[in-house]
């Protein structure tokens, strides 16, 4: 399957529509395939960061480098989950479980102050202050009964989402 002169067999196209949650239909999927194919130069059945790169719309986006760290040696069929956090059908739960990843920087599944703060700074540049960036963090956090001491599990993020207003009903796979 992740072998570029391959083509992929309806098995394959079920079993990664299934590991994505049925995210994607099957005709997407087979168009994913291709799209990795062509980003997968080398023709290994892996995509580096290198290759990513050369998107433009992933190399100009503000947490490029953050999601390098998610992507770089993905196969087809770890790619095509990834992706799924972007698709319309994605479940909350999905995309959630996607955004504490980015914030997660070393994927020990806790975000700390800092976590956050880099990441509001990768998407806000220079526009706003250090100052103000640590102000809007620590207002979030306190309106949710946290702090910027706090070590945040998945069901904090949750929990820090739905007070900035954001309607979720969410399960919380437990450790």
């Amino acid at each position: 399957m992740g072998n570029t002169s391959s083509m992929l067999t309806q098995y394959d196209i079920e079993e990664v529509q299934q590991h994505c949650n049925n995210a994607f239909s099957q005709q997407e999927i087979v168009s994913l395939y291709e799209r990795f194919c062509q980003l997968d130069r080398n023709g290994g059945g892996f995509v580096s960061g290198e290759e990513f790169l050369s998107v433009p719309e992933f190399a100009v986006n503000p947490l490029s480098q953050r999601l390098l760290r998610m992507l770089d040696g993905l196969n087809f069929k770890e790619f095509v989950a990834f992706l799924s956090a972007f698709s319309p059908r994605a479940t909350v739960q999905q995309k959630i479980e996607f955004i504490f990843k980015v914030y997660d920087s070393d994927g020990n599944g806790k975000v700390i102050f800092n976590d956050m703060l880099d990441v509001l700074h990768d998407l806000t540049g220079q526009f706003i202050s250090e100052q103000q960036r640590e102000q809007v963090l620590t207002k979030v956090l306190e309106e949710a009964g946290y702090n910027k001491e706090s070590l945040l599990v998945m069901s904090d993020f949750v929990k820090i989402l739905g007070s900035s207003g954001l309607k979720m009903e969410v399960e919380v796979p437990v450790d």
